[in-house]
């Protein structure tokens, strides 16, 4: 019965994601809510006697009955927040959805995720760029791509995943009863079987325009980073972007020429530091402290940098004995010695290899 009301919840009128997810909280579960008494409501913050007079809760019942009956004859797994199976990366955004529904072969919690995003005119550029993108991807283990099967880069990156036996999953902005738009049904179909598709909305839910922005949270949400491929000043791929800067998360942008139209907005995000550049697959796992499988070598081989400063030596030990990457601010501290001396002892060790710099400003010896 729980599932029942999980989907009821998000019918019930004047309850949204932090509403519903702090309701839950107070009284238990899903099922709670729905039998708690009118005082009980009142005790939790938000909720007033208009609000309650306002719940809809036979009327949602009736429609998450239907929408069961409609998950389990196509194979749909329901994802609540409070289920192991739901993005966890996702679930620490403040606006995440209470519920999510998934059809596939993939989890959603992979070791390493990236939202692909970009325009819907991509150009013979932004092609090559996700083609060789992707193909480089499929070198690291457990990488799961993202995007909202759009036409242009979305569909590219899903068809190249799919290409390369990459885990891909497409974002809806609609019900799992439609694909949308419908020239993209048969790459959709061929996603099912190494990955998925993956909405908030229940099935009769038309891909209306509103619903896109709400979409472009979740992309953003489920990734490590966010990859702009090509995009103008205004737009999606933008939107998400922003997204993915207030959640905190990894922004990454390929440059394009100056004047391109679709290279404006990646142009903007690097210009405006909201976006790091990106070039290569290589840049992105270096950022991010990702490694090949044949990047990690036996303890036996490693060796001691023998050229280095005593200063440089100093770094060199204290991020080597830490065991995991060590915040600049930590470094300072440890090793007695100013910021600007650090920083610049830190960027001459990076160029020469010795050390990684991760984000947040984070190192570790490479």
């Amino acid at each position: 019965m729980s599932q029942l009301h999980q989907i009821a919840l998000t019918f019930v009128k004047n309850i949204g994601h932090t509403l519903g997810k702090i309701m839950v909280s107070h009284l238990g579960s899903a099922e709670a809510v729905f039998n708690a008494r009118p005082y009980q409501l009142l005790n939790i913050p938000g909720i007033g006697e208009k609000t309650i007079r306002e719940f809809n809760f036979d009327e949602a019942l009736k429609k998450a009955a239907a929408e069961l009956k409609f998950i389990e004859k196509n194979n749909i797994e329901v994802l609540f927040y409070t289920d192991a199976r739901y993005p966890k990366r996702l679930k620490n955004c403040f606006d995440a959805p209470i519920l999510l529904y998934s059809k596939g072969n993939t989890g959603l919690n992979a070791r390493k995720i990236v939202s692909i995003v970009g325009t819907r005119n991509a150009t013979g550029y932004g092609r090559q760029l996700c083609e060789e993108l992707i193909a480089e991807l499929q070198q690291y283990d457990d990488v799961l791509v993202v995007s909202g099967l759009a036409h242009g880069i979305d569909v590219i990156a899903h068809k190249e995943c799919i290409k390369n036996n990459v885990t891909t999953i497409g974002v809806f902005g609609h019900g799992l009863d439609r694909i949308y738009p419908v020239a993209n049904k048969s790459t959709a179909d061929k996603m099912l079987e190494n990955g998925g598709w993956l909405t908030e909305y229940p099935s009769g839910t038309i891909p209306g325009r509103e619903n896109f922005p709400e979409r472009n949270r979740i992309v953003a949400g489920m990734a490590d980073a966010t990859i702009v491929i090509e995009a103008s000043v205004k737009g999606g791929a933008l939107i998400t972007a922003e997204i993915a800067n207030s959640y905190n998360r990894d922004v990454f942008a390929f440059p394009g020429r100056v004047g391109d139209v679709y290279s404006e907005g990646c142009n903007f995000l690097i210009r405006n530091n909201k976006a790091a550049l990106l070039t290569c697959a290589a840049d992105l796992a270096y950022s991010l402290g990702w490694e090949k499988p044949d990047d990690v070598k036996p303890a036996e081989q490693f060796l001691l940098p023998l050229d280095l400063s005593p200063d440089e030596r100093t770094i060199f030990d204290v991020i080597q004995q830490h065991n995991a990457p060590l915040a600049i601010d930590d470094l300072t501290l440890k090793t007695n010695m100013p910021m600007s001396q650090l920083a610049m002892n830190l960027l001459n060790m990076e160029m020469q290899g010795f050390i990684r710099s991760l984000p947040g400003k984070m190192y570790r010896v490479s």
